[in-house]
């Protein structure tokens, strides 16, 4: 009713009950799909200006509560009934509410305040009502991003004006480093550009050494670099550097591609180096990259006009600049070098696609950014050129696990960390993307140590196995407990179907078997304590792929697998078997030892051992049953 805006007949069924109920009736917080709200809170989501008056004027809403609301995809914690319908854009609303008192300054918990919220939105006629009300233009959220940098990278011209007519400083610093102008010039707001250098914005650089202009130029935003490379805001080195870069970045975006734009700009500023005879501005030339083809870079015009309709050797030409005017630490340069290898295997050329990606990944993980995404997209490409047989290079594969390994000890360092809680389902996500897309490219590699096992020299397969066992004594797992091994026996181990599918398949008993020779925990025991075996036995393809069924059970008992082993429902892996076909392999290898006989004895009659028996065989006496108490 509220949501609804029917104001009547939400009054008829709150004047029903008593004054205290319907108080806390329409203050009580409700969750759903997501979002904590309140009917006071719905009504000002969406501007039910009737509802809001009256239940103000009839009962005693909180003003300031606080709820958690979805916004333009964003999930808004903290947020009190004002800030919602500034968001949203309601006038009237928002005028009711700072009439009956609501603070017009109330933070969400990232604070975020509700002029904030109307600057976001485009909202001019919320933002001057708020500021002629005792809102304060200055608050800036938690990563001391401003109203003023909101706004100009919304790109809303005429609250940029009335910000800054209003006081707001253009020099103030994100904790990125970054300012109004850096925010206006990277969405290409050249009106805003200009109205903040009207008001004395100053070009500086943020925390990764950025002007606006450098800023600009990275994204393709010509007409902000052509304002900027005024003699008033640039040195002529300066507007050499960002012409280079513009053409550069135009060489090789994905959104704004244009090699005409590109060598018109790496042409402008090879003219301009050499404008003055006299004071002739030389390139500083960097090591050439492998990854680009050890490309040099044109010095003179003439050797860039050589190049003007060699759209390969732009691209090299333009990879490289980018990576010298950047640096090796800028978290930029390596999206237009996953694009480029991205043109590349589309048409074909993996063996150049491997090689920018590889340098892609090793610059992320150099600067510590995620390689979640790069880490699935290696699985696909390796996995379409195995399927249609291409060429894998076996040493590619070995590079991409060491990565995924190294990916992976930096997501355990996280998630293990006491002092990290805001981010932490973040990183658990992160985590288990890493360890499903790892599991690709072990499979992947298993195979081709398969089909190709003669054709390596022995030092590359024993570095394999060394980078299993390094895999394994990492011991991660998903949310559920799954180990490496339980998901590769597990025949429900999710598959990304973009080209993976088709070689990764599971159970994968080569998979299995050298995680098992590389140090796999086979009495691993998942949430519902089930291991390993418990998850082979209830594989449903006992005779079409009865030589996997079998050789994992054989390789899991072999490498010491409990059989008795009790999981959650009180199930051993015999007991949870789904098929005759795996009933009859475990029966072949009943081989119950003393020690699991009398383990199965203590737990069966809930014997106390804790403290009574050598603490090594207190996980041993576990494996074999939940019990009820140990002590």
């Amino acid at each position: 009713m509220a949501k609804d805006g029917l104001s009547m007949a939400l009054y008829t069924h709150l004047s029903e009950k008593s004054d205290d109920v319907s108080n806390s009736l329409i203050n009580q917080v409700v969750e759903q799909d997501g979002q904590r709200t309140s009917p006071f809170i719905i009504a000002a989501r969406h501007g039910q200006d009737k509802v809001i008056k009256m239940l103000l004027d009839k009962y005693k809403p909180d003003l300031e509560q606080e709820g958690t609301v979805k916004f333009d995809g964003y999930i808004i914690e903290g947020a009190s009934p004002l800030w919602c319908a500034a968001g949203a854009g309601h006038l009237n609303a928002v005028k009711t509410l700072v009439r009956a008192g609501a603070d017009v300054n109330h933070p969400t918990n990232t604070s975020s305040t509700p002029l904030r919220a109307a600057c976001f939105d485009g909202r001019l006629d919320i933002v001057s009502y708020l500021t002629q009300h005792d809102a304060n233009i200055h608050l800036a959220n938690k990563y001391n991003n401003t109203c003023l940098m909101i706004a100009a990278y919304k790109g809303h011209f005429n609250i940029v004006s009335f910000l800054l007519e209003n006081g707001a400083d253009p020099n103030e610093k994100a904790l990125c480093g970054a300012t109004a102008l850096h925010f206006a010039s990277e969405c290409g707001h050249c009106s805003i550009v200009k109205i903040l250098l009207k008001f004395g914005a100053k070009i500086m650089k943020n925390e990764i050494g950025m002007t606006p202009l450098i800023v600009a130029a990275e994204r393709t935003r010509s007409s902000v670099v052509e304002t900027l490379v005024d003699d008033k805001y640039a040195t002529k080195e300066e507007k050499i550097e960002a012409y280079e870069l513009l053409g550069a970045s135009f060489a090789n975006d994905k959104d704004n591609y244009c090699l005409t734009k590109a060598y018109y700009y790496l042409h402008e500023a090879m003219k301009l180096r050499y404008s003055d005879p006299d004071n002739i501005i030389y390139k500083k030339i960097i090591e050439p990259v492998p990854a680009y083809e050890h490309w040099h870079e044109s010095e003179t015009l003439a050797s860039l006009e050589n190049i003007q309709y060699d759209a390969n050797s732009i691209h090299m030409e333009s990879l490289s600049i980018r990576e010298r005017i950047l640096g090796k630490h800028n978290p930029e340069v390596p999206h237009p070098i996953v694009y480029r290898g991205a043109v590349l295997a589309d048409n074909a050329r993996f063996d150049r696609c491997i090689d920018l990606w590889l340098h892609a990944l090793k610059l992320r993980q150099q600067n510590n950014i995620s390689v979640a995404k790069d880490l699935l997209r290696f699985a696909q490409v390796f996995s379409q050129m195995v399927h249609v047989g291409i060429d894998l290079q076996f040493f590619q594969v070995m590079n991409v696990l060491e990565a995924s390994i190294i990916e992976l000890g930096k997501n355990k360092l996280k998630i293990d960390n006491p002092d990290i809680k805001e981010d932490i389902e973040q990183y658990i996500e992160e985590s288990e993307s890493n360890i499903t897309s790892t599991l690709y490219i072990l499979t992947i590699l298993v195979k081709l140590m398969t089909l190709n096992e003669k054709a390596y020299e022995k030092d590359m397969i024993e570095k394999a196995r060394f980078l299993v066992h390094k895999l394994c004594s990492l011991k991660m797992t998903l949310r559920d407990g799954q180990t490496f091994l339980h998901l590769a026996v597990n025949s429900k181990t999710p598959v990304d179907d973009f080209h993976t599918n088709d070689v990764c398949k599971f159970p994968c008993s080569a998979t299995s078997k050298l995680l098992i020779q590389c140090g796999a925990d086979v009495n691993a025991m998942d949430n519902d304590r089930n291991t390993p075996l418990h998850l082979i036995v209830t594989y449903q393809k006992p005779i079409s792929d009865f030589m996997t069924l079998h050789c994992i059970i054989l390789e899991l008992i072999e490498a010491g697998a409990h059989m008795d082993t009790i999981n959650c429902q009180g199930e051993s892996p015999y007991d949870a078997a789904t098929t005759g076909v795996a009933e009859i392999i475990l029966r072949t290898q009943t081989k119950l030892s003393l020690q699991c006989m009398a383990a199965k004895a203590v737990k069966t009659y809930n014997l106390s051992y804790a403290g009574n028996v050598p603490r090594s065989l207190e996980s041993f006496i576990e494996l074999h049953g939940p019990g009820l108490h140990q002590g």
